[in-house]
C-alpha cells in the first residue's frame, strides 16, 4: 500500500517563508550551545518521555536551553484534532517535526518523545534536519515489561478492545534499522540510560559535560 504524504496538501501558494532578523547562529551563540533533536522512540511505557526529562535535567543544570515534546502533551492542544489511524499518527508526527525545526532555528535543544512507529515517519522528520541535527534514540523494551509498566493501564484495556489502534497490541511498531542510540531501559535504569545519551553528545562534540 502507497501511504499518501499529508505534507502534500497543506503548502499554499500564497505564503512566502519569513527571514528573522536574528540568526540561528545568534540564538546559538547566546545560549552559548547549538541547537539538535533528540528524537526518542519506542513502545507505550517504555521510559521515552521519563529519559528525555533525565536528559533535559542535565542539560538544563548545565545551562542548555531545552524543551521536551511529549506525545500526551501535545494531543491536548497542537495535535487534539488527531486520532490514532494511520493517517492521523502520521500528520501527527509531520507536525511535530515542523515545530521541533522551528525551535532549533530558535537555537534549543528539542527532546522529541514519541512512540513514532513507523519508519517512514521518522524518516521524514530526519529529512528537515541536517546529518548531525537529529539524533534517533531508540528506547528498546520489550512489549511484556511495558506492559507491567503500564501506569495508565492502557495495554490492558488495548487487549480487552476498549483502545484500538494502540502501538504493541492492535497496531504495529517498526523497529529502527540504525538507532544512533539504543538504550535497553529492561537492563538499564533512568539514570544510567540518560548517561549514555549524554555521553554520545559528548562524543559528538554536541555538549561538553565531565560525569561525576
Amino acid at each position: 500500500m502507497v501511504r499518501k504524504n499529508v505534507k502534500d496538501d497543506t503548502k499554499s501558494s500564497n505564503t512566502v517563508w519569513q527571514l528573522g532578523s536574528v540568526k540561528r547562529k545568534n540564538s546559538e551563540s547566546l545560549n552559548g550551545h547549538s541547537s539538535f533533536i533528540l528524537w526518542f522512540t519506542g513502545l507505550p511505557s517504555s521510559g521515552k518521555s521519563t529519559i528525555a526529562n533525565a536528559v533535559e535535567n542535565i542539560l538544563h543544570n548545565k545551562g542548555c536551553r531545552t524543551i521536551v515534546l511529549d506525545g500526551d502533551n501535545v494531543r491536548h492542544g497542537l495535535c487534539g484534532d488527531l486520532e490514532f489511524t494511520e493517517a492521523d499518527r502520521q500528520e501527527n508526527i509531520r507536525r511535530i517535526g515542523e515545530v521541533s525545526k522551528l525551535f532549533l532555528d530558535a537555537g534549543v535543544i528539542v527532546l522529541a518523545a514519541f512512540i513514532s512507529p513507523f519508519m517512514e515517519d521518522r524518516k521524514n522528520v530526519r529529512k528537515l534536519f541536517k546529518k548531525d541535527e537529529f539524533i534517533e534514540i531508540f528506547v528498546n523494551c520489550p512489549s511484556e515489561i511495558c506492559e507491567k509498566r503500564d501506569p495508565k493501564g492502557l495495554y490492558e484495556k488495548a487487549r480487552k478492545g476498549e483502545i484500538l489502534n494502540f502501538t504493541g497490541v492492535s497496531a504495529p511498531y517498526e523497529i529502527p534499522i540504525k538507532a544512533d542510540i539504543e538504550v535497553k531501559t529492561e537492563e538499564l535504569s533512568i539514570e544510567e540510560s540518560a548517561e549514555k545519551i549524554i555521553r554520545f553528545l559528548v562524543k559528538r562534540r554536541l555538549f561538553f559535560y565531565v560525569s561525576n
